[in-house]
């Protein structure tokens, strides 16, 4: 059953007492939908303390695969899961980009989050020349099929997909909800060759610029269920705004 999902990806951004003004702000709204905010690391138990009893759910930003070991500035999934963390994005386009992931490293951190009890939320998605060259949907298939050999389809059935266009993430351009809806399409259909009741249950976010002003039209998108928020989610009322805007979508089937 596909609940409407809402992540905050707050990136490298926050303070102590920003952080603490921001939770207390979105404590306050009491979410409406599968809310979770993704903080720096090192914000992860002050979030986590704040949060408890409330319906927001705390998940990271990153992770190793390695349990444990000489890997200087790593987190390990046991440590995230010490501080609370039910959720990790795995793969986003910036760590892809700039910091070189391969898909077999995301795809060993997929793993490594299934393993530990993590749910992972898998980030896909093109370029804006691999857009305009009319490969989106070999660049998102080769993406997924790197975790779908690795860890096989069953391992899904706990995991979150994120379809976040790399040309659309920072920029104020958006995809439009049509451009959405086509490639969460195309990733439904390749999980559904495999298994249809994965396919069917699982949830894929869109990400990309995504704010209060254009997130209700997204939302409308039958296979559009919630999606994946970086600046606006430093913003306690526009993030509770798109936390309402997926509730009210009605995307729970």
């Amino acid at each position: 059953m596909r609940k409407p999902t809402v992540i905050g990806n707050w990136k490298m951004n926050g303070s102590r007492d920003g952080v603490r003004s921001l939770v207390e702000a979105l404590v306050a709204q009491q979410s409406s939908c599968e809310a979770v905010i993704c903080p720096p690391f090192v914000f992860l138990e002050q979030v986590s303390e704040m949060i408890a009893g409330s319906e927001l759910r705390l998940g990271a930003q990153n992770v190793d695969w390695h349990e444990s070991g000489a890997y200087t500035g790593e987190v390990s999934t046991a440590m995230l899961l010490e501080f609370g963390c039910e959720y990790c994005i795995i793969g986003h386009s910036e760590r892809r980009a700039i910091f070189g992931e391969t898909d077999q490293q995301v795809a060993s951190k997929f793993a490594a989050c299934h393993k530990a009890g993590l749910r992972p939320v898998l980030c896909v998605g093109e370029s804006r020349e691999q857009r305009l060259a009319g490969d989106t949907e070999a660049v998102v298939e080769r993406q997924l099929s790197a975790v779908l050999e690795f860890s096989g389809i069953a391992s899904f059935a706990e995991a979150v997909i994120a379809y976040e266009p790399v040309w659309a993430i920072g920029t104020g351009e958006t995809a439009s909800p049509e451009q959405a809806e086509s490639v969460h399409v195309t990733i439904r259909s390749m999980l559904a060759r495999l298994d249809a009741r994965v396919s069917e249950n699982i949830e894929i976010l869109y990400g990309g610029s995504v704010n209060d002003e254009n997130a209700a039209e997204l939302f409308e998108m039958q296979n559009v269920d919630g999606a994946l928020v970086g600046g606006a989610s430093l913003r306690a009322e526009a993030f509770g705004s798109i936390c309402r805007f997926a509730h009210e979508s009605g995307r729970t089937q």
